[in-house]
């Protein structure tokens, strides 16, 4: 019997490790019990992916990497050691080599681009009185209010840091898209997802926050992907 993977989450931009908690109430009543979410700090991608080569090291057997946008380029950064099995891009970025968030960025802008705004300290924030619109318009006023007060803002520098080794080259990928998406183009994901090769893609009537909107869904595509052979 092949090992069910360690399922470890990667959350992105304007949130944290707890913007999976849906998912991960999901994912446990779909029977998976080994399940972990990193905590990044959005310091830069090499900070970044370290902090998650950590989390795949501690994991004795199979893993698989779910990345929620910019945590798409991190999985897709430090997914290529010999336990990951997989990638799952929810509504992420999956640049190739030489490529950066915000170079895709810059090929289709998102709707809610003119919502972001750095701070003195160089940390870029998603406007608190337009989080709701810009990146869960799907869901409720009030989880989009404890989403706004507690988001994790990036260094700004971070969009422009390139991706050396795609592991989805190499890896098996999976590929959510949200056709509503104000904080990744969906024209961007239609082209990402498409040259993956990925073993499954689907579109969700969604915003950039699927994993909050559309738990069941996303969490049944990340199943699937852990059940793989």
């Amino acid at each position: 019997m092949t090992q069910t993977p360690t399922i470890i989450l990667v959350h992105g931009f304007w949130g944290g490790a707890a913007h999976w908690s849906k998912v991960i109430v999901e994912l446990s009543r779909l029977g998976h019990s080994s399940i972990r979410a990193v905590e990044l700090p959005l310091t830069s991608l090499a900070d970044d992916a370290e902090r998650t080569h950590k989390m795949i090291a501690q994991q004795s057997g199979p893993v698989l990497l779910v990345g929620h946008s910019y945590g798409g380029a991190v999985i897709t950064e430090a997914g290529n050691q010999p336990n990951v099995m997989g990638l799952v891009y929810i509504a992420a970025f999956a640049p190739d080599a030489g490529e950066s968030p915000g170079g895709i960025t810059a090929k289709n802008p998102p709707v809610a681009a003119a919502n972001l705004a750095p701070d003195s300290d160089g940390f870029l924030w998603v406007l608190q009185d337009k989080f709701h619109e810009s990146f869960c318009q799907d869901l409720t006023a009030d989880e989009a209010l404890v989403m706004a007060v507690t988001q994790k803002a990036p260094l700004a520098s971070t969009f422009g840091n390139e991706i050396s080794k795609p592991a989805w080259k190499s890896k098996k990928s999976w590929y959510q898209i949200s056709s509503d998406d104000r904080m990744i183009a969906p024209t961007n994901q239609k082209w990402m997802s498409g040259r993956l090769g990925a073993k499954k893609i689907i579109t969700l009537a969604a915003s950039h926050a699927s994993l909050a909107s559309k738990p069941a869904e996303v969490s049944a595509l990340i199943d699937e992907a852990a059940k793989h052979q």
